[in-house]
């Protein structure tokens, strides 16, 4: 009895502390905005931060790219002028065709940490990134960032 009594308390008590969501609904994905948090749309490049603004997630969409499968990995060190070899890309196949890539890098002129996502199929592409301050990047809005980053989800 006192362990269900336990448990109950334990999973009560999560979900009274869980940070609540709304959801960013575009018509080719969808993603969690953290309660309090901001969204953007300048140009189709949506951005969501935190109203600190002490880093954000930013979310591209590309399509009729004419961007070929054994560019992509290339593509991406060059978005941070990386030289980093291109076996630090981790490349797989996700659900509905995409090829997903991820990147993680650190900006050491700029204290910044970076996180990339890439969805790649046929000439669509989705880029979903986080950067975030290094004195930031621990605790509370590291779990924000990286929860909100991973609710991502293609549509189509």
């Amino acid at each position: 009895m006192k362990r269900i009594l336990l448990v109950s308390a334990l999973f009560f008590g999560s979900l009274l502390f869980a940070q609540k969501a709304n959801v960013y609904d575009s018509p080719n994905y969808s993603i969690n905005v953290p309660e309090g948090w901001k969204s953007t749309n300048d140009s189709d490049i949506v951005n969501i931060f935190p109203t600190s603004e002490i880093g954000a997630i930013t979310i591209s969409e590309y399509h009729d790219l004419g961007l070929p499968k054994e560019e992509m990995k290339k593509f991406i060190l060059a978005l941070y002028k990386s030289e980093d070899s291109e076996n630090k890309i981790k490349q797989n196949k996700s659900k509905k065709g995409y090829t997903e890539y991820f990147y993680e890098y650190f900006d050491e002129k700029e204290k910044l940490f970076w996180t990339t996502r890439a969805f790649q199929k046929d000439k669509d592409l989705y880029l979903v990134t986080i950067n975030c301050g290094q004195k930031f990047w621990n605790g509370n809005y590291m779990t924000l960032f990286n929860e909100t980053f991973n609710s991502f989800k293609i549509k189509k």
